[in-house]
C-alpha cells in the first residue's frame, strides 16, 4: 500500500490519469462533483456517465456492469453521494475480478477522512480530500491509499488562482444554464502546494475532524428536532451536509437567501453539460435536494432559524 499526500483530492486524480497507458475511458456517475470531470478534461482521458440508483443515490452497479461489457474501459470512479460512508465491497470485488487491469477509484472525498487504509477494499485508490467545505476542512490537502501496483506519478504544472476562478464560474455558469461547458485548457489545477510532513497532517486531520464532527453533530440536532423525517434524506447522508429533498426546492433556497442565511444545491447531473446523455435519477435527485449547513460557520441560531424557514416554505 502506497499513501500519497498532494495539494488537492483533484491533483491526485490528475496524477492517476495523465499519460495513463492506453488512454481509455472511464466511468463516472453522473452526480459526481464538476471539478472531477473537468480534471479528466486536463488529463486527456475520457469519459462517460452512468447514472445514479434512485434507491441508493449512488453510482447505479447493475448499469456500470452492463456498460463495463459493452467495451474495455480503462477504470471506474465510484463516489459516495453526501459523504455516505457505505462501500459497495462485493461490487468492487467482482469488478476485479472480471476486469483485473481496470483501475477502480473509490471517490471518498465527502466522506469522514480515515487515517487508516481499508484492508477490506478491493478498489486500487482509495482517496480522501480535506479541502474547502469538506468534513475536515483544513482549506487545502486530499490523501489516498494506492495498491502497490498502481501506477502513480506526481506533476508540477503551472498554477494561476485566476484561471480556477475562471474555470469554477464558468462550470457554474454551464450547470446554471443547463448548457454545455466549453472546456479550455488554462493554468487550473494547483499541485506545488508547500505541505507538512504526513505525521503533521494526519494530526491536524484528527483534531479537525473530532471538533468537525461534534459540531455538526449539533447542528444536525437541531434540524432533526424541526423538520419532519418525510422531508429528510436518511441519516448515512447527513453528515457533509443537511440534505432534505422538497417538492419546490427553488422557492425554499430563496426564503433561506432572503433572510440572509445560506443553503446549497448539489450535485446537478451533469449529463449534457460535461458529457453526452440524459441521467433521469441524478436529474430527479438534483431537481428537489437542498443541502443545508452544519459546518463550523454556521451556528445553532442559524440552524434554528433555517428549519423554520424550511417549515414556512413548504
Amino acid at each position: 500500500m502506497i499513501t500519497i499526500l498532494a495539494s488537492r483530492a483533484s491533483a491526485i486524480i490528475y496524477n492517476l490519469l495523465y499519460g495513463r497507458d492506453g488512454g481509455r475511458t472511464f466511468i463516472l456517475p453522473a452526480n459526481i462533483c464538476p471539478i472531477v470531470p473537468i480534471t479528466f478534461f486536463k488529463a486527456g482521458i475520457s469519459f462517460e456517465f452512468v447514472d445514479i440508483s434512485s434507491k441508493t443515490l449512488h453510482m447505479d452497479l447493475e448499469q456500470t456492469e452492463r456498460q463495463l461489457k459493452t467495451r474495455r474501459y480503462g477504470g471506474l470512479l465510484y463516489a459516495h453521494t453526501y459523504g455516505d460512508p457505505s462501500i459497495p465491497y462485493d461490487f468492487f470485488s467482482l469488478i476485479k475480478k472480471q476486469y483485473p487491469e481496470l483501475l477502480i477509484i473509490d471517490d471518498r472525498c465527502l466522506c469522514i477522512p480515515d487515517l487508516v487504509n481499508d484492508p477490506a477494499t478491493a478498489a486500487d485508490v482509495t482517496l480522501y480530500s480535506t479541502g474547502y467545505a469538506k468534513i475536515v476542512d483544513l482549506g487545502y490537502g486530499g490523501f489516498a491509499y494506492l495498491r502497490d501496483d498502481v501506477n502513480y506519478h506526481s506533476h508540477v504544472l503551472p498554477f494561476h488562482h485566476s484561471d480556477l476562478e475562471a474555470v469554477e464560474k464558468s462550470y457554474k455558469r454551464s450547470i446554471e444554464a443547463g448548457e454545455q461547458y466549453p472546456y479550455i485548457d488554462s493554468n487550473w489545477l494547483q499541485t506545488d502546494l508547500d505541505l507538512p510532513a504526513w505525521p503533521e497532517f494526519t494530526e491536524r486531520v484528527r483534531i479537525a475532524k473530532e471538533s468537525s464532527i461534534a459540531h455538526r453533530q449539533s447542528i444536525n440536532a437541531v434540524y432533526n428536532s424541526l423538520i419532519p423525517p418525510g422531508l429528510r434524506l436518511g441519516e448515512e447522508y447527513q453528515l457533509w451536509r443537511f440534505n432534505l429533498r422538497l417538492p419546490d426546492k427553488k422557492k425554499t433556497l430563496e426564503d433561506i437567501f432572503n433572510a440572509g442565511l445560506f443553503a446549497s444545491s448539489h450535485y446537478a447531473s451533469l449529463g449534457g453539460i460535461l458529457g453526452p446523455g440524459k441521467f433521469p435519477a441524478a436529474k430527479h435527485l438534483a431537481d428537489e435536494v437542498v443541502n443545508l449547513f452544519n459546518d463550523i460557520h454556521y451556528t445553532l441560531e442559524m440552524a434554528e432559524k433555517t428549519a423554520k424557514i424550511v417549515l414556512g416554505s413548504l
